[in-house]
């Protein structure tokens, strides 16, 4: 956890809430890996200019594109369907935390932030899962995804400092881990990712 810097650590239990519902933890999951690559693409949009920022979410997207698909795979293969789009109220509110007014760079570093700190948050998720589901097939899926999902992490904040060194970063980085520590202790009670 210490890599992560995540104030809260997820209680054990919301893994029981996951078992009782797989079907919808995997629907929940699928969306959260189409909205991963929907938002590098949108930081790509926005910020066309930086060639080594675009190279890497390119990657970045086609690989939580990938993972949509696995997670689709093990629907199917379950006799699942995927579910309609779920809302992420835990994102919706971390979105909160963004500067709207400021400049064009303070805008980027933000959403960098903001997106390390949702890669930070579904490593954390999916670590507790790889350990604790009883699913040896999920247990194993949830563990390679770990490790993806900290490269995401790793990539996003090194851009954000990269990028902003007129910003103070690490302070906009500890601002937003105190934002997210308050918000995440209303979450853990349903079977979705952040939830």
């Amino acid at each position: 956890m210490s890599m992560l810097h995540l104030k809260l650590e997820t209680d054990p239990r919301w893994v029981n809430i996951v078992e009782s519902n797989i079907e919808e933890i995997l629907t929940d999951h699928a969306w959260c890996e189409q909205k991963a690559a929907t938002n590098a693409i949108t930081i790509i949009t926005h910020n066309s200019e930086h060639e080594e920022l675009v190279t890497a979410l390119l990657e970045l997207a086609k690989e939580e594109l990938e993972h949509f698909q696995m997670v689709h795979n093990i629907i199917k293969a379950r006799g699942y369907t995927l579910g309609r789009e779920r809302k992420d109220h835990y994102v919706n509110q971390l979105y909160k935390f963004m500067n709207r007014g400021g400049s064009r760079l303070q805008s980027m570093v933000d959403r960098l932030l903001f997106s390390a700190m949702i890669e930070a948050r579904s490593c954390e998720r999916f670590k507790l899962l790889s350990q604790r589901i009883k699913d040896p097939e999920l247990s194993k899926f949830y563990h390679d995804l770990m490790i993806s999902e900290a490269g995401h992490y790793t990539t996003f904040i090194t851009f954000a400092r990269k990028y902003g060194k007129d910003i103070d970063v690490d302070k906009r980085w500890q601002e937003l881990v105190a934002f997210e520590g308050e918000i995440i202790k209303s979450y853990g009670k349903s079977e979705t990712i952040h939830g």
